[in-house]
């Protein structure tokens, strides 16, 4: 595989740092999963709770190599129209109503009925050639000229039948559409593949081997504190430390939902808006709601507040 700007992911040391300065600070591997699945040519299996960065990393990768992001959304009743292809019906009617109108013309010096047939066959298959296909994702990205990163989000929340549609890309880089053909990838120009799943269901074994496998935790405080200085630099550095202090005491308890570096940043953001300078009790519940989902989770958090913002702050002595 040789994509556009591939020399990027030369080795794990180079990505690291490619991804650092588009603000993406990742682990050693996180990096090494990238550089393998590009070398090997295998997709990557991406694992772990929502919002801690799956589908930012394959978003990051196509940035930096400065290539297109083709992103197939998951669903239940996710099939292959919508992921794959689907014929422009509009286009052939009107074509049929052609093919009507000049008949005549088509037919002429036509010899007996299987002579005519034999000219009617050759322009019908016209109508299943690609002028009359309406490329989707997964058909797009094995099309594409300069290569691209194809992102599967969510695979976890389609169908068990999606998955068994899946597996001729991921494991040969081509699909069949039964009136066209086989469609292959370019040798040079296959896409970088990226799934991702929040472990709503189990994923098959069978696109698992087809797949490197990689899961993304949410991050240590160390970890965490790296992200917010990179995407939120604006916060001071006291502040930002008793924001990931309060987040990580957050993610030991049992809480229904528990804050993602979505909702991290998301409140480091917040906090500027309203010209923090450091944490209360106030300020908190004032902005709960930017890092709890659920009431319940709010109701219960509310409870400990003042514990759980004065650990906060005395982390940060």
């Amino acid at each position: 595989m040789t994509l556009k700007n591939g020399d990027k992911l030369a080795s794990v040391e180079v990505i690291k740092n490619n991804f650092e300065q588009l603000n993406y600070i990742c682990s050693l591997q996180i990096a090494t999963a990238v550089f393998l699945a590009y070398h090997l040519e295998k997709p990557i299996l991406i694992e772990g709770p929502p919002g801690v960065g799956k589908t930012e990393l394959a978003k990051t990768t196509a940035e930096m190599l400065g290539i297109e992001c083709v992103r197939l959304q998951c669903y239940e009743g996710l099939d292959e129209s919508k992921a794959i292809y689907e014929w422009k019906y509009g286009k052939q009617l009107l074509y049929t109503q052609v093919l009507k109108e000049t008949l005549g013309e088509i037919l002429d010096g036509a010899k007996g009925l299987a002579e005519s047939v034999s000219k009617l066959h050759e322009f019908g298959d016209i109508f299943f050639s690609e002028d009359f296909l309406e490329p989707r994702a997964l058909f797009k990205a094995l099309k594409s000229k300069e290569g691209c990163v194809l992102l599967i989000d969510e695979v976890d929340k389609s169908d068990h039948e999606f998955e068994s549609l899946l597996l001729e890309m991921l494991s040969d880089f081509q699909l069949s559409i039964p009136e066209i053909g086989t469609i292959k990838a370019h040798p040079d120009r296959k896409p970088l593949v990226f799934l991702t799943s929040n472990n709503t269901r189990e994923i098959s074994d069978a696109l698992k081997r087809r797949c490197l496998h990689l899961y993304i935790p949410f991050p240590d405080a160390a970890l965490e504190k790296q992200i917010i200085q990179a995407r939120v630099p604006e916060l001071a550095e006291n502040l930002r430390n008793q924001l990931v202090t309060f987040i990580q005491q957050l993610r030991e308890m049992d809480l229904k939902k528990v804050p993602a570096i979505s909702e991290t940043i998301d409140w480091a953001r917040t906090l500027i808006l309203l010209h923090s300078e450091s944490l209360d009790p106030d300020l908190v519940r004032q902005t709960l709601n930017v890092i709890l989902k659920f009431q319940e989770d709010i109701e219960s958090v509310e409870s400990e507040l003042q514990t759980l913002t004065n650990k906060a702050l005395k982390g940060n002595q």
